[in-house]
């Protein structure tokens, strides 16, 4: 694959193109804190191309690290090689000695260039060979199964033992005929190093040569992680950035290392049974279990795909997949994807998965994920604290409380492992019991709602008032430890003795009990030091639930129950009682990987400011970054607008949105702005609430029909399933591409939801963004109005910002995140439009929040009409400017890049003429040459004259 390579810090870093002056910076930054174990947090711009620099660096620097070793064990090899052929005493075939290697592979870690090492030697010593070396140990392997079948039967045992390494033998030499055959002993593909590095394991040890000692000393150097290649754990905050970030890799030279996404079963289910379930995980673990004689055949065909080689070499996955793909592959071959991409952990050198699968501990313990020594990387890590708060807290309803207490009040009068339940049973009744009392403390908060707060240390008191100490809660959790095992024992199954399955709770309790016991640990860990970090919230509120109408006698004495279409639910008016603990500093979370990763990298759009994640994280970020966006100015219109057309004041305060008549001037202001913009346009509002109520003033003024004559207009859902979602981003990408009876579309959503959140809308697809108001969070919300308290209590002791900055922050941080929806690379170009006056009025306030790229273009418009004009200007300009074919490349030279203390040498290809054919998997663009014929729909006179104009010379 044609690129350019960099050398940055010494390490080799191959890019598919020439990288902008803010990857360089990335991936300086990235390089200088892998290389020192120094933690990262980088700022780079949306569409500057950081996925890339953040792939290649990290990969880059894990391949040169397998060099290094690779040239360390060329040389032991060099060195020990006479004395393991003297010692082993095979003198007649030398390729004994490498069989010897490969059986027991002496030297599990860094072997493989070794291997090429000694089949060079091996080509020369052979004389009377004429076959290839790798030809000769397939026949000594085949010699060695054959001689195998007709041993004694009482060698059996070791005959099966001995399985394990002769498949193993398999792989080995079929890479290595590869590599003897077609690469004629040059350095293997470093593919198939990570494939050989990260999947070796030692067998048991023989007694013709020194293999036990050597894998006694290799397990020893991996204990010490003196030797061992970290892992690298890419987290993101969705799975659909997990798919765009394996659409990146696959550009790269690093698209075939072994890699794995973890995801959840109703991503990677393929099970028809379960997947049609509403809850899929407990039909799983029911199929897993067996209860009802059935199984999952998907399960039992998990090895046909569970390892790195016969993923890629077997099924041709050669090259960064996604999601999608392992999922059709496990449908073909009847292979279940969720358990394979575990198993696929094991040997892969990059692991993708959401970042919460990385920060919460239940889900670390469910995946197995253990990130002492690893790479971690965390891309937009601008929601890193709310995901690290949410981490290590908990929210129970009352109802599910007792459910879980009658449940082990089962299991204890049926005399199932009753020494074992009765502890857990008793905690559940000394926690309703507290609930029960508590609730007549309650104060009343708003309509129908009621709460009572209490600090941790305060319900750690009340905890050892109801015998729940440190000690005790030791006890319990290995009770829970003991429950959650299976276990057998000797029964009567029809009247036959039999081996029957001890029944045990359901996942259900399973759930709330780890979670409660998950949130104590945390409170009671290293003497009680997050106590003070935590707030236990008992809350009341009534909602409206679906019921079953209870059956009624008639008068005769009898029930007809109507059929069960004709029966309907009714709706009831219910108390719910919910009790929380929220942990308020997200340095608990981080607490637990701070001091065992080597590394962590955050990375987003929008960090700023930076100084906060290092007080809340808790973690000292050595090396920061604000890189710069890799766009001309002239190719993004960044106002500010704080009158309507009808020139009202637009000031999207609580008050103030009440009012029809800013609901008005919002949308005739949306109605103009889709005549001056062709394609998408994107308008993000700060809440659900808010866009129900402009949706349906809308409707009832007309004013939402005349957007949907101008636009296909699309609302984003609250809630609803993936599909459901996936298909209104189709509707919304087509009536772009294709344009049948209007111009583009409009899409009305909400910012920190779906759509703000990583969606890519390149090009035509966001030429306009239109934020409305400051999304700031709900300051009624009493999780949000704790977290202010607590910071303002902490800012001075801990540099925590106060609680009003923080509360500013998170609204910057979501309408920044909406902003970068429209600028995706470096040809591409648009509008961004904020709705507000406060914005004009008190810049030095609400601007400085903005990112630095956009804050450094902002405009601030007097009239709505100026605004406008300056719009219909640079859209005109853009439509009618012809984007050169071919990115301006960087010289090839040696450089510094900014913000730099490694030196950056540039190799490799440089493409400069226009007309140049790219190389596939360029980041180069070639866009499309824009045409005048499809002229901007805009209800100016001027305008709509030349449209009618244009139109006629097409005619």
């Amino acid at each position: 694959m044609a690129g350019v390579e960099y050398t940055i810090g010494g390490v080799k870093i191959h890019f598919p193109c020439k990288a902008y002056p803010s990857q360089l910076a990335m991936m300086n930054s990235i390089v200088r804190g892998l290389n020192s174990g120094f933690h990262c947090l980088l700022e780079s711009p949306t569409g500057s191309g950081k996925s890339l620099a953040l792939l290649c660096s990290a990969l880059g620097w894990q391949q040169a690290q397998l060099g290094k070793f690779a040239r360390v064990m060329t040389n032991i090899l060099q060195n020990k090689l006479p004395f393991l052929i003297t010692y082993c005493k095979i003198y007649v075939n030398i390729t004994d000695v490498l069989f010897c290697f490969l059986i027991h592979n002496v030297l599990s870690l860094y072997i493989l260039q070794g291997f090429c090492f000694v089949l060079v030697l091996l080509q020369g010593q052979s004389q009377s060979k004429k076959q290839p070396v790798a030809s000769c140990l397939s026949e000594k392997f085949q010699s060695s199964l054959s001689s195998d079948c007709e041993k004694d039967d009482d060698f059996q045992p070791d005959r099966k033992r001995m399985r394990t390494a002769e498949h193993k033998v398999i792989l080995y030499t079929l890479c290595i005929h590869r590599l003897a055959t077609t690469l004629k002993f040059c350095e293997p593909p470093f593919s198939i190093w990570y494939l050989f590095f990260f999947s070796i394991q030692s067998p048991e040890p023989c007694s013709r040569c020194p293999c036990g000692s050597a894998k006694e000393s290799a397990k020893d150097k991996g204990k010490d992680g003196k030797t061992d290649i970290p892992k690298i754990y890419f987290g993101t905050r969705t799975h659909k950035q997990i798919t765009q970030i394996a659409h990146e890799l696959k550009r790269t030279v690093y698209s075939s290392v072994p890699m794995t996404i973890l995801s959840s079963r109703d991503h990677t289910c393929v099970n028809p049974e379960v997947a049609s379930h509403s809850s899929r995980n407990e039909r799983c673990k029911e199929l897993l279990e067996a209860k009802d004689g059935r199984s999952c055949r998907y399960y039992h065909g998990v090895h046909r795909m569970r390892d790195q080689y016969t993923l890629q070499r077997v099924h041709g996955l050669h090259q960064a997949w996604d999601i999608e793909d392992l999922v059709a592959l496990g449908k073909r071959i009847r292979s279940c994807s969720y358990y394979a991409a575990r198993e696929l952990k094991q040997t892969a050198s990059i692991i993708f998965c959401p970042y919460n699968y990385l920060l919460d501990p239940m889900i670390r313990e469910s995946m197995e994920i253990n990130l002492a020594g690893q790479i971690l990387v965390l891309d937009e890590a601008h929601n890193i604290e709310d995901c690290a708060r949410e981490s290590a807290s908990c929210t129970l309803d009352h109802k599910s409380l007792l459910i879980s207490r009658d449940e082990l009040d089962g299991m204890v009068n049926n005399n199932i492992r009753p020494a074992e339940h009765e502890p857990l049973r008793d905690f559940c009744y000394s926690l309703i019991n507290w609930i029960q009392e508590s609730q007549s403390q309650m104060s009343e908060r708003g309509y129908e709602a009621a709460s009572k707060v209490w600090s941790g240390k305060d319900v750690l008191g009340i905890f050892h008032t109801l015998g729940i100490t440190a000690g005790t809660f030791s006890i319990l959790k290995k009770k829970l430890a003991a429950v959650l095992e299976k276990e057998e024992h000797v029964g009567l199954v029809s009247g036959k003795e039999d081996m029957v399955q001890i029944p045990t709770i359901s996942s259900a309790t399973a759930t709330v009990l780890k979670n409660l016991f998950m949130v104590l640990d945390f409170l009671y860990r290293d003497n009680c030091r997050f106590a003070e970090d935590y707030r236990v919230a008992l809350q009341k509120s009534y909602a409206w639930m679906n019921q079953v109408p209870p059956d009624v006698p008639d008068a005769h004495g009898f029930i007809v129950r109507p059929h069960r279409r004709q029966r309907q639910n009714i709706r009831v008016k219910t108390e719910v009682l919910t009790l929380s603990f929220w942990c308020l500093n997200p340095a608990v979370a981080f607490s637990d990987l701070s001091g065992s990763v080597r590394s962590i990298v955050l990375t987003s759009g929008t960090l700023s400011p930076m100084g906060s994640f290092a007080s809340e994280l808790g973690v000292e970020f050595s090396i920061q970054l604000e890189a710069n966006h890799v766009i001309n100015k002239s190719q993004v219109w960044v106002g500010t607008v704080g009158a309507g057309p009808q020139g009202r004041k637009l000031c999207a305060t609580f008050q103030h949105a009440e009012t029809y008549a800013f609901q008005d001037e919002v949308g005739a202001l949306l109605l103009h702005v889709c005549q001056v913009v062709a394609k998408g346009v994107l308008c993000f509002l700060p809440s659900y609430k808010m866009l129900n109520k402009l949706r349906d003033r809308w409707t009832n003024t007309g004013l939402w029909e005349k957007l949907e004559d101008q636009k296909t207009v699309i609302t984003e859902p609250r809630g609803g399933g993936k599909g459901d979602f996936d298909e209104l981003l189709q509707t919304y990408y087509d009536a772009i591409k294709y344009c049948d009876r209007n111009d583009g579309a409009l899409l009305i959503a909400v910012c920190r939801g779906k759509v703000s959140e990583g969606l890519d809308f390149t090009d035509d697809n966001a030429r306009a963004v239109v934020t409305i108001g400051i999304p700031y969070p709900n300051i009624k919300d009493l999780q949000v109005e704790l977290k202010m308290k607590y910071n303002d209590q902490h800012s001075k002791s801990r540099g925590l910002l106060s609680g009003h900055r923080w509360y500013e922050i998170q609204a910057y941080r979501a309408l920044n995140q909406a902003l970068g929806r429209c600028i995706r690379h470096k040809n591409d170009w648009g509008a961004l439009i904020l709705v507000d006056d406060r914005y004009r009025n008190n810049p030095n306030k609400y601007i400085t929040g903005l990112s630095k790229w956009v804050r450094q273009l902002v405009q601030h418009h007097d009239t709505f009409s100026n605004a406008m004009q300056s719009l219909v200007a640079f859209s005109q300009e853009q439509q009618n400017v012809q984007v050169a074919p071919v990115d301006s490349q960087i010289p090839c030279s040696t450089a510094l890049s900014s913000n730099s203390d490694l030196p950056v040498t540039v190799e490799g290809q440089c493409v400069s003429e226009a007309l140049q054919p790219q190389p596939l998997g360029s980041c180069v663009k070639v866009p499309e040459v824009q045409q005048d014929t499809n002229p901007l729909n805009f209800s100016y006179p001027q305008l709509k004259a030349e449209e009618k104009e244009k139109a006629g010379e097409i005619n």
